[in-house]
């Protein structure tokens, strides 16, 4: 764990003691830092505004309800990332929809030149229809890691699966990723 984890992880174990004592402004501090995250999880399984909307207060709804089940094994975000990812697949399951890859737009992203930002731009489109075309067990592995930036072990506590499986989706994933892609390249 290097020296900016270890600060976030203290900042959020400082502020879940505060909000379990009864400080609503510090369970509102967690909320600002990872509305974010939960906001991005949430567009890749819904398609309009409304029902992320509706998706981020749930989970965060949710989470303070159970604030005080959470037992500081994982991080607290890899706690709430499985909260969000249950919440959905158990709302996709009653509405089967579902829009693979988070909209990798709506994020701001600053400090590239626009030609670099164009690129950015084609890549994601690329692989946004390579992955729509993955099977399930592994676009949902695939947008965890490289989308979300988990690691093994968090995808496997969030979804329930082993990691050594996680491991396996990852890799069959990105040689199918890699041969459709290449197609793309070559077009």
């Amino acid at each position: 764990m290097n020296l900016e984890q270890a600060l976030i992880k203290k900042r959020d174990t400082n502020l879940i003691k505060a909000s379990l004592a009864g400080n609503k402004k510090s369970f509102s501090k967690l909320i600002s830092h990872y509305e974010k995250r939960v906001r991005i999880l949430g567009m890749s399984f819904f398609k309009n505004e409304a029902d992320c909307d509706d998706f981020v207060q749930e989970v965060f709804i949710k989470a303070f309800v159970n604030l005080s089940q959470f037992r500081g094994e994982s991080s607290f975000p890899t706690w709430l990332t499985r909260i969000a990812y249950n919440t959905a697949v158990n709302s996709r399951k009653r509405r089967k929809e579902y829009q693979p890859i988070s909209d990798e737009e709506k994020i701001e992203d600053t400090g590239l030149s626009p030609e670099k930002a164009e690129i950015k731009k084609i890549t994601m489109i690329a692989v946004r229809e390579a992955v729509k075309d993955l099977p399930e067990k592994f676009k949902i592995c695939v947008e965890l890691y490289f989308f979300y930036d988990n690691t093994h072990a968090q995808i496997s506590k969030i979804t329930g699966e082993g990691i050594n499986t996680i491991k396996s989706h990852i890799f069959r994933a990105k040689k199918i990723l890699r041969e459709k892609l290449r197609g793309y390249y070559e077009e």
